[in-house]
């Protein structure tokens, strides 16, 4: 998907590719923004306890930390939003070196995200689970949300092997 052309990475995205990558952004900065909420664990794996046996120590560290790493978090989702072409369009994207790094970042949000929502075990075949939820019910949410998982991961592979071209 993505190829490096010069100092720039480059892909093109069907309408319904960009359509979700949209969405998955949009839904990262609104879980940022309008979600942030400790107790759910999608926050909890993006914001990890640094001192998992110390809460005290933990509410101090985030005290001096959190508002600039969610910031952060939140520009690296922006920066997805920026480079997708406008509208319900697909198109060419085309990304510096600073803009792909965002975009690697943002991808693995995204996909920790979801891996939290969708119960992603360390070692568990997503093919095989994929598999069995089509096997299941095709049209079932489960099976949409294990593909954009598996999609994300794709496009993440493509830009960080562009990046190491």
């Amino acid at each position: 998907m993505f190829r490096r052309h010069g100092d720039r990475y480059v892909a093109i995205f069907a309408v319904d590719e960009a359509r979700v990558l949209r969405k998955v952004a949009s839904e990262v900065v609104g879980l940022l923004t309008d979600g942030f909420d400790h107790g759910d664990p999608v926050v909890g794996r993006l914001f990890p306890a640094v001192y998992p046996e110390d809460a005290a120590n933990t509410a101090e560290f985030r005290r001096y930390t959190e508002g600039d790493l969610k910031t952060a978090k939140i520009d690296q989702a922006g920066a997805i939003l920026a480079a997708l072409p406008d509208g319900e369009a697909g198109g060419e994207v085309r990304l510096d070196a600073e803009a792909a790094e965002a975009w690697l970042r943002a991808l693995n949000d995204a996909r920790l995200a979801m891996g939290v929502r969708l119960e992603i075990k360390d070692g568990m075949d997503l093919g095989e689970e994929l598999d069995d939820a089509v096997a299941e019910d095709p049209t079932s949410s489960r099976v949409f949300q294990l593909s954009v998982y598996a999609y994300l991961g794709y496009l993440q592979e493509s830009l960080l092997n562009a990046l190491i071209d």
